[in-house]
């Protein structure tokens, strides 16, 4: 009977010892810290760092091969109309004009004897001295001496032109901007061997992103300014966007025309161009607000009603220095978490800090 009243009595004393423990502390509400949204209108301005191109250039080459004896220009030389570019060795074109020459004196003369022979041919017929069939004869060997002139005329003509093709020439007012070719360089027909551009007519060349053009309104005034010297700027409008990105930076070239340039802006040259966008109702928070869902941006919203936080996508306009700019997503007096955001759940309690005015 003695082990029964044992088991008892140690049952008793562990029931007792388990009411003492103390009970499981509760979770800590996690703090934080947030401002109230206040949205303001604020004027947008897109800026790109382009530079300065002529709107008409052009590469230039013989029309015919051959060894290059003279580029008397360089890159940068400015050229008038009529100055020579580079020179060809014309021995051969000038051997094809003499023998060209010596064809058609050929030519004349056998043109000249037939012409005689139809004569005398004529004139015996008439008389009756003749028979028909010689003056035919003679006839038909005038129409080939006047047919073997006017193919010897042709071919000194193209043995000059061709002598003319060995000297390379300008046909504008302007600025070599590259070179392709050496002096004893030899070069086929058609290949360039420089480039020219016309410098009255310059415009501003930039690399623009897809994004840009869902801002930019509609054939927008583009203020164009010299990075060397703000100081030196002009207005122009968009005269070509490339219908195709580039293939690596995935950019649009855009072209803006310059129809005022002044002489500050040399071909070449670094500019900046700045579009002035419509004002629009944004919402600016700090870098620190913002959380990613997805791999898209999202912010923490506070309901001071509950207590609790919730995840909401928002839509970025821009990224300033001190600021993130929001299009959307959030609403005038939403209360936005801008501390502790990494360490939050879905519909969490918490403890709000500092509540201000944005």
């Amino acid at each position: 009977m003695l082990i029964p009243i044992v088991s008892a009595a140690t049952l008793a004393v562990s029931l007792l010892s388990g009411c003492d423990e103390p009970a499981a502390p509760a979770a800590a509400i996690r703090p934080v810290r947030a401002v109230t949204v206040e949205p303001v209108d604020i004027g947008q301005a897109l800026s790109q760092t382009g530079e300065i191109q002529p709107r008409y250039e052009t590469d230039l080459g013989f029309r015919i091969g051959g060894q290059i004896l003279a580029r008397p220009v360089d890159v940068g030389s400015v050229i008038g109309r009529g100055d020579l570019l580079a020179r060809l060795d014309d021995q051969r074109a000038r051997s094809q004009m003499q023998s060209a020459q010596a064809g058609l004196a050929a030519a004349e003369a056998e043109l000249t004897r037939a012409q005689a022979e139809e004569a005398r041919q004529s004139a015996l017929l008439k008389d009756g001295f003749t028979t028909k069939q010689r003056y035919d004869t003679a006839v038909r060997d005038l129409q080939t001496a006047e047919a073997q002139r006017d193919s010897a005329q042709a071919k000194l003509t193209l043995a000059r032109e061709n002598l003319g093709y060995t000297e390379l020439h300008s046909e504008v007012d302007g600025i070599v901007t590259a070179v392709y070719a050496e002096a004893g360089q030899v070069v086929a027909a058609g290949q360039h061997v420089l480039r020219v551009a016309e410098p009255l007519e310059r415009e501003a060349v930039f690399d623009v992103p897809e994004v840009a053009f869902r801002l930019v309104p509609h054939d927008p005034e583009v203020e164009v300014t010299l990075v060397a010297d703000p100081a030196v700027k002009v207005v122009g409008r968009v005269r070509y966007t490339a219908p195709q990105a580039d293939p690596t930076t995935r950019t649009y070239a855009v072209r803006v025309s310059l129809p005022n340039a002044p002489p500050e802006m040399r071909l070449g040259a670094t500019v900046t161009g700045r579009v002035e966008l419509p004002a629009q109702n944004v919402v600016g928070l700090p870098g620190s607000a913002f959380f990613e869902k997805d791999g898209k941006p999202a912010v923490w919203v506070f309901d001071p009603g509950n207590g609790t936080v919730q995840l909401r996508p928002v839509t970025v306009l821009r990224f300033d220095p001190d600021r993130v700019l929001l299009s959307g997503g959030v609403e005038k007096g939403d209360m936005v978490v801008t501390a502790g955001t990494h360490l939050l759940r879905p519909g969490e309690q918490v403890r709000l800090l500092a509540a201000a005015p944005q």
